[in-house]
């Protein structure tokens, strides 16, 4: 599983000097290979994929982007991004948490709802909704909290936020459980009038309490509080049946170990309701990385073994798994460098999640660059009921488009990133792909692999399928 290599040395583009834009907003990207597979142009134009074809021309003025050895897939879509804004503004925000988002091949992101206050109201969604418009970088969508402030008492105004201006259909305690199994069925039962999701993270409390890594042979010896597998099985094993019970949509946020594979393959064989998403990661690190006690590897839910690595590999190849997300979770320098028990849970993930995931799943062969797009794009937009994004790259489709470069390298450096975060478990690594231009709405955010300009303040879209 040796899938990315340490270097010393390291590398970053220089900042654009100024701002490349098109004078008429047409542009023509020439020998594109499509999902990794033929070649074509895509002429881009009033936000839109105007054709995709060969030796296609564009109107006068057009900038015309050389594609050759570049791959076009759909923007991204993380349905699992910590943006921090409202309150935790030390950590990240929301203009420099789509940056990096942009940066990494993202044009839509989904906003947990653990900032200060909880997203818990539709007062707060609207905010981080309007903060995201105000940005430009990338789509934001907020994720509602399931409970008031997370606490798992009592259910959050969930048809308020869904009926706001920032239409949420996706809801999570994320960094909490939803323990309360009563609670649990309710909000899955309240979210089907409006077609909503419940996000959860399974984690069982009592199995938890202290918990500080996985509970295995690495806590054994380094003598750290373990943290069952069982603690997320248990839950997965519970919601699954509640999902079946309600007919409701049910999403696991961030699997981690082989078990809830296992029970979520179940599940979907009987037709239950049930996706799932897995991080960049728990799809190349292991608990062994522990032993160096760098609190950067403390994560929640815990680097788990070798074994459920491989799990989590092959569920998402075999389609168990459905989805990508980061849980990208900025936090101040201070939280993350000091003793390893004081330390906060989390990484940074946004600039980094292509490279892991072709690393893991692509240059190992367990996945095409069609199955990339799946998982990163159309399957969380579809989750997430985002009719703009994720869509196929054909003529008269949103233009959320990114160019990748398959074949170039490049070694992690956190102070060189957009995010505020320098949290990254990959500092040092040197990981495949390099996005070299994205997207937005057809605005070209990145160019030549830095940032270019955000999209201009447009109307809202549809931010729902329906």
């Amino acid at each position: 599983m040796n899938t990315a290599t340490h270097t010393a040395t390291t590398a970053a583009p220089a900042p654009a000097a100024q701002p490349t834009l098109s004078p008429n907003g047409a542009y023509l990207i020439r020998g594109a290979s499509l999902l990794g597979k033929e070649r074509a142009d895509l002429l881009i134009q009033d936000g839109l994929i105007a054709a995709v074809g060969q030796d296609l021309t564009g109107p006068e003025g057009a900038l015309v982007i050389d594609a050759d050895g570049l791959i076009a897939l759909p923007g991204m879509v993380d349905l699992h991004t910590h943006l921090r804004e409202p309150g935790r503004e030390d950590a990240e925000t929301v203009e420099t948490g789509t940056r990096a988002a942009a940066l990494g091949g993202f044009t839509s992101v989904h906003a947990m709802a653990n900032s200060n206050p909880v997203a818990d109201t539709a007062g707060v969604v609207e905010q981080v909704y309007s903060l995201g418009l105000k940005s430009g970088w990338v789509d934001v969508r907020p994720v509602g909290a399931v409970t008031v402030g997370l606490k798992g008492e009592r259910m959050a105004e969930l048809g308020a936020m869904a009926d706001s201006r920032a239409r949420v259909r996706v809801f999570s305690d994320d960094g909490m459980c939803v323990h309360d199994p009563i609670l649990m069925r309710r909000a899955l039962e309240y979210v089907k009038a409006f077609d909503g999701v419940i996000a959860q993270h399974a984690q069982e409390p009592r199995m938890t309490d202290g918990a500080q890594m996985h509970e295995g042979d690495v806590s054994a010896v380094l003598g750290l509080p373990g943290w069952p597998a069982v603690a997320e099985e248990s839950i997965i094993a519970r919601d699954v049946l509640l999902a079946q019970h309600t007919g409701s949509r049910l999403h696991i946020c961030h699997v981690s170990t082989a078990g809830s594979v296992e029970i979520i393959r179940w599940a979907k064989e009987r037709g239950i309701n049930v996706t799932a998403e897995v991080t960049p990661h728990h799809l190349l690190l292991t608990d062994e990385s522990v032993r160096s006690y760098d609190p950067v590897y403390k994560v929640n839910p815990p680097l788990r073994t070798e074994s459920d690595v491989e799990a989590l590999r092959r569920g998402l190849a075999d389609g168990t798994i459905d989805i990508v997300g980061t849980d990208h979770a900025p936090h101040p320098s201070e939280h993350k460098e000091c003793e390893w028990a004081q330390a906060a849970m989390g990484m940074t993930g946004l600039e980094t999640a292509l490279s892991v995931v072709q690393a893991t799943m692509i240059d190992t062969g367990l996945m095409t660059w069609a199955d990339f797009a799946r998982v990163t794009s159309a399957a969380p937009a579809e989750i997430g009921r985002v009719a703009t994004q994720g869509r196929p790259l054909e003529p008269g489709e949103p233009a959320n488009v990114i160019l990748v470069d398959p074949a170039a390298r490049r070694t992690v450096d956190p102070h060189k990133m957009a995010t505020m975060g320098r949290n990254s478990p990959f500092a040092g690594l040197e990981l495949p792909g390099v996005v070299r231009t994205n997207f937005f709405a057809g605005h070209p955010t990145v160019l030549d692999g830095v940032l270019n300009t955000p999209r201009p303040a447009a109307a809202e879209e549809t931010p729902w399928i329906g």
